[in-house]
């Protein structure tokens, strides 16, 4: 895959992977004026610093930058860069079973969410399973402390890497699948025949029952029959 960045590509160790053309989109003709103020809405909710703010951050992390991999401010005061992505799958993919415990870096913008760098990593490793059933972590380094929090697929991860700034000690990211319940790995038509097979099993147990209180009760007539036979 042709990344677009290949002296970068070529000086890191770990895998690279930029989803410019699914990450830096254009807004489709012809959409509604409604999905228009829903976009304007998200954007409004994003806006955490002020364009100031922003270009000031985004000059110092630069300067903080080690290994080539800098932010870049546009007139719109949406910026570009860079996140590092541990993998830490319990079952790595098929198609590449080395996945599991690399390091990704991903090429975003600062509207791109938390659900999208999942559908892009998933998608760079041509992993089938829905992104519900991942989650993308960051994990926080406090007096000697890690500490890991589940972001929310809303959250917008370049500008947890800009605060933060670009040392990975400080604050890294980590894909990890969801910490799901007995039931919840199943599809729903799997859970549908679990459904069937207790309805089964509990009217079998229920005729089971039944014929065991009715030979009981039959005995106990018997016994009252004879009882009552004159001597």
């Amino acid at each position: 895959m042709s990344s677009g960045y290949s002296s970068l590509e070529e000086d890191a160790e770990d895998f690279f992977f930029t989803a410019r053309t699914s990450f830096f989109r254009r807004a489709p003709q012809g959409k509604s004026r409604a999905g228009q103020q829903d976009v304007e809405k998200e954007k409004e909710t994003h806006t955490y610093l002020s364009k100031e703010e922003i270009k000031e951050k985004v000059h110092k992390y630069n300067l903080a930058v080690t290994d080539k991999l800098k932010m870049t401010l546009n007139s719109n005061g949406i910026y570009t860069g860079f996140i590092k992505v541990q993998m830490e799958l319990c079952k790595p993919p098929q198609t590449s079973p080395s996945s599991s415990g690399c390091m990704n870096t991903l090429h975003i913008s600062s509207t791109n969410t938390v659900g999208e760098v999942i559908e892009a990593l998933l998608k760079k490793f041509l992993v089938t399973e829905s992104p519900a059933k991942f989650a993308l972590y960051k994990r926080c380094h406090r007096e000697d402390q890690v500490y890991a929090c589940k972001l929310s697929d809303q959250e917008h991860p370049l500008y947890l890497r800009l605060v933060a700034g670009p040392r990975t000690d400080t604050l890294s990211f980590v894909l990890r699948e969801h910490e799901i319940g007995e039931w919840e790995a199943f599809s729903l038509p799997e859970l549908q025949n679990f459904l069937r097979i207790l309805d089964k099993e509990e009217d079998e147990q229920l005729q089971n029952l039944k014929r065991r209180y009715t030979a009981y009760r039959h005995k106990l007539e018997e016994a009252l029959g004879e009882a009552r036979k004159p001597g």
